[in-house]
């Protein structure tokens, strides 16, 4: 009895630029490193949270969740109760969205390339050396290829690319700042550069379409 006492349950709705910004890896990631369980998944309207642990715990985390937010994020308002605790439930998940026929949503726009993406494509060993279309979390393409909301890969322009086996295990590994970004790709998978000197032309790609585009 006593032990069960020490288990509570908190479900949070929260508002604001929460989707396409890294703050489902972000819930995720928190959640687990305070040995917390539960789930997280976009809404039309912003992200629901269930979280399950000790009282202190879950006091931990609602601080450090908006004290700690990816730089892109941000919460306009948020709420929370009591629910009621689960049995059997082990570690923490993503979850499929929930969906409704009105969004509620604050998109955000194309980010800049960061730094750490920035580095990998100047790096000749790196797969992505060069790639022009080169993203994580906190950058690369939003608003101009979403096509539907909650925000998920397939409700984008990134729907035909299905991901090779190395942007998969990025895109599942929580230590990766890959980790669920909707529009990961590599020049093995994602999206290429293609130039045509008119609809007939003959196609070049790659680096090749690059040099042609800049010498027209």
């Amino acid at each position: 009895m006593e032990q069960a006492r020490a288990i509570a349950r908190q479900r949070l709705e929260v508002h604001g630029r929460v989707q396409g910004v890294g703050f489902r890896p972000h819930v995720h990631r928190l959640a687990s490193a305070l040995g917390l369980t539960g789930s997280v998944c976009n809404t039309s309207s912003g992200a629901r949270v269930e979280v399950q642990g000790p009282p202190a715990a879950l006091a931990a985390f609602r601080e450090r969740l908006f004290s700690e937010l990816p730089a892109a994020a941000r919460v306009d308002e948020w709420t929370v109760a009591d629910a009621q605790p689960l049995t059997g439930q082990g570690g923490f998940e993503i979850v499929a969205s929930e969906r409704s026929d009105a969004p509620q949503l604050t998109v955000p726009p194309d980010m800049a390339v960061c730094g750490d993406c920035l580095a990998e494509l100047f790096d000749p060993a790196d797969r992505r050396y060069r790639y022009p279309f080169i993203n994580c979390t906190q950058c690369g393409p939003r608003l101009s290829i979403i096509k539907d909301l909650p925000y998920d890969r397939p409700g984008t322009t990134m729907a035909g690319f299905t991901q090779c086996a190395a942007c998969a295990a990025e895109y599942r590994d929580p230590a990766s700042r890959r980790f669920h970004a909707q529009p990961n790709a590599c020049p093995d998978c994602g999206p290429r550069l293609e130039y045509r000197a008119g609809a007939d032309g003959e196609p070049f790609l790659g680096e090749d379409a690059l040099a042609r585009a800049a010498a027209t």
